[in-house]
């Protein structure tokens, strides 16, 4: 039997210029070079993989409409993910559960993220096919009394990144704490391995103002995150919580690389409904992005 570890022997006779680590891959067996071009392959694939969730990012256009940490209604989250698709979306975020996960994977394409605060459902609904995990949305939470610590949500990205070291990573920094402690988190998230920045707080807010002037009063917090903590971290940040279309150009201005959009959809009754919505938001965000660019063109000339 054949060992796979190299040893030298009186036999082994080195050429020139090589070395004993380049003969132990020539003397590797062929099922070992099957297994290390087998890894190199997943890997390559994961990475490209990754690129492709992340691209709209990069582009500062992604647009991720969430259906809520919490909704396990499957004909709501039918219909928001059948809208997030006709619509023009980039990604859908459901609850972490292994019939949703089947569902959204039937009824669209797009990368498909999962929400929770427990490291352990994830593995699962990424066997499932979600190619996004998501530590966040936690709205439904705060109604309960519930508030989570910059230590909690560090510990948890460190439980994550162990479990499922190269699935896109998105984790969402608490409006409760200070604009100052937000950034100092979103930080720690990037060292830890975080994909993503989300910032949150909308929804909580109450306006004291109607029309345009309340959407903008309601979409200040994470407004006011996305700023700050784009100008922190080197990963993308994502603005969520009480936009629209017309606060979502908004966050882009701000310097978010994409919007996540949730009760704007899903409140609505009718899936036609939530397609014209999504597709209103989508268009929105194109035309923001088109302004940068003709900004930043016309800025380069001078």
């Amino acid at each position: 039997m054949s060992s796979s570890i190299f040893t030298p022997s009186a036999q082994t006779v080195l050429k020139k210029n090589q070395t004993p680590l380049l003969l132990h891959h020539i003397n590797a067996s062929p099922l070992q070079n099957r297994v290390s071009c087998k890894g190199r392959r997943v890997k390559a694939l994961l990475s490209t993989t990754k690129q492709k969730i992340l691209k709209e990012f990069h582009q500062r256009r992604a647009l991720k409409i969430i259906t809520g940490l919490q909704n396990f209604d499957k004909d709501n989250v039918a219909a928001v993910v059948t809208a997030a698709d006709k619509g023009g979306a980039t990604h859908v975020d459901i609850a972490c559960d292994l019939e949703l996960v089947r569902l959204a994977t039937h009824l669209t394409s797009l990368p498909v993220c999962v929400s929770s605060v427990d490291p352990s459902a994830f593995p699962a609904a990424v066997e499932a096919g979600a190619l996004m995990v998501e530590i966040g949305n936690y709205d439904s939470f705060y109604e309960m009394g519930v508030v989570f610590s910059p230590d909690e949500i560090v510990n948890m990205t460190k439980e994550t990144k162990r479990l499922l070291p190269s699935t896109v990573l998105s984790v969402t920094v608490p409006h409760t704490l200070s604009l100052p402690d937000q950034v100092k988190l979103a930080e720690q998230l990037e060292v830890e391995g975080a994909d993503i920045i989300q910032t949150e707080g909308g929804k909580s807010s109450t306006p004291s103002k109607a029309g345009v002037l309340g959407l903008i009063e309601k979409a200040s917090p994470t407004l006011a995150a996305a700023y700050s903590i784009s100008r922190a971290v080197r990963i993308p940040v994502m603005s969520a919580s009480g936009l629209s279309s017309i606060t979502a150009p908004l966050a882009i201005a701000a310097g978010a690389s994409g919007v996540g959009v949730g009760s704007a959809i899903n409140k609505l009754n009718d899936v036609v409904a939530m397609i014209a919505e999504v597709k209103t938001i989508a268009e929105s965000l194109n035309l923001s992005r088109r302004q940068a660019q003709v900004f930043d063109e016309t800025i380069n000339m001078f």
